[in-house]
């Protein structure tokens, strides 16, 4: 499948910089096939049914960009993916002339020595400290890792260390947010607890090949970064519980969608998952576990449209973002959301 075919243009001025506050205040695209409704993040209890469940991910974001020197040298360094508890792979920039042993020294005494240049841009590190001692670093010598589209027109601040966490995120890890759970606010929450919507939470850990580009013209040659994620026991039980008596599985996010479609089986049953995903939908992928996806808009040529397009139907989802761009929606991860209807399965 070409990856031009899901290309689209968007005037920059839609690209949002910061979030709406309050963040529950964000617009809503409903898109169930043919059918947009224009609503509002605040209406969204009334839109799901009793004994619906809502599947969020729990990850939080950690502060993981750095800068630092090698030398004389000025060093950024996102990190990506954790190998172990001190070594990390990291974006740098610039990388070409980061060799094997080269010592990059970052603020509040954090330093790396360089295993690897694997090229790309992609570097791995391994910090002299690990674990809770470089989380506990990074919160004062990094910066929240916002996306490219952001951080090209502005540098991260301190509101960023709020926006950019969801509020139910309590398993650090993530280096970039799970951008949907970016619009609930506990009065959000409150209202679903209200409606008897059911809640339930698992953990996937967003890498910073989220942000990466697609360099292949084919979908088939695309790998697919990998992230970890879990789902216990008991989060598989309440999902197959809710579907079995008659209620739908929304995921809330991209990533909530990979990590349930990686752990369910033929039947439509999730099973509990400790481990890696590198699953890449496209359309023609058949879903088995979720029945309505909530998603903020995603960039064009991304794995995240695509996987939208597979879920709600490519021809639909460009009809959904033209009158997205038309109506003046905010897009990207501090922008406006969508709940997105499946395509009929055939």
């Amino acid at each position: 499948m070409k990856v031009d075919a899901f290309d689209f243009e968007l005037p920059p001025e839609q690209i949002a910089l910061r979030p709406v506050q309050p963040r529950d205040s964000a617009r809503l695209l409903v898109v169930d096939s043919s059918d947009l409704q224009d609503q509002r993040i605040e209406t969204l209890s009334t839109l799901l049914t009793p004994g619906d469940i809502m599947v969020f991910n729990n990850t939080r974001v950690i502060p993981g960009r750095l800068k630092g020197r090698r030398g004389d040298a000025a060093i950024e360094a996102t990190l990506l993916k954790a190998a172990t508890e001190d070594t990390w792979h990291v974006l740098a920039r610039p990388a070409r002339k980061l060799r094997p042993d080269d010592r990059v020294l970052f603020a509040a005494g954090l330093e790396a020595q360089v295993l690897a240049n694997l090229g790309s841009g992609e570097v791995v590190l391994k910090f002299n400290v690990g674990g809770a001692q470089l989380r506990a670093k990074l919160e004062v010598a990094g910066d929240m890792p916002l996306p490219p589209y952001i951080a090209g027109r502005r540098a991260p601040d301190d509101q960023d260390r709020a926006d950019y966490q969801t509020v139910f995120g309590h398993q650090e890890g993530a280096v970039a947010a799970p951008t949907a759970g970016l619009h609930f606010s506990p009065e959000i929450l409150s209202q679903l607890d209200n409606r008897r919507v059911q809640r339930v939470e698992v953990t996937l850990h967003v890498g910073g090949g989220t942000f990466l580009p697609i360099k292949a013209e084919d979908t088939d040659d695309h790998p697919m970064h990998a992230e970890a994620g879990t789902i216990t026991d008991t989060a598989a039980q309440r999902i197959n519980s809710a579907r079995a008596a008659g209620g739908r599985v929304i995921a809330v996010g991209t990533t909530a969608l990979r990590l349930l479609e990686a752990a369910v089986d033929e039947f439509g049953a999730i099973k509990p998952f400790s481990g890696e995903t590198s699953l890449f939908i496209t359309p023609g992928y058949k879903f088995r576990a979720v029945d309505l996806l909530m998603t903020n808009f995603h960039l064009p040529k991304s794995t995240l449209f695509m996987l939208v397009c597979a879920f709600a139907g490519t021809d639909t989802m460009k009809a959904a973002y033209r009158h997205a761009i038309e109506a003046g929606y905010r897009f990207y991860s501090y922008g406006d959301g969508s709940l997105l209807y499946p395509k009929a399965q055939s």
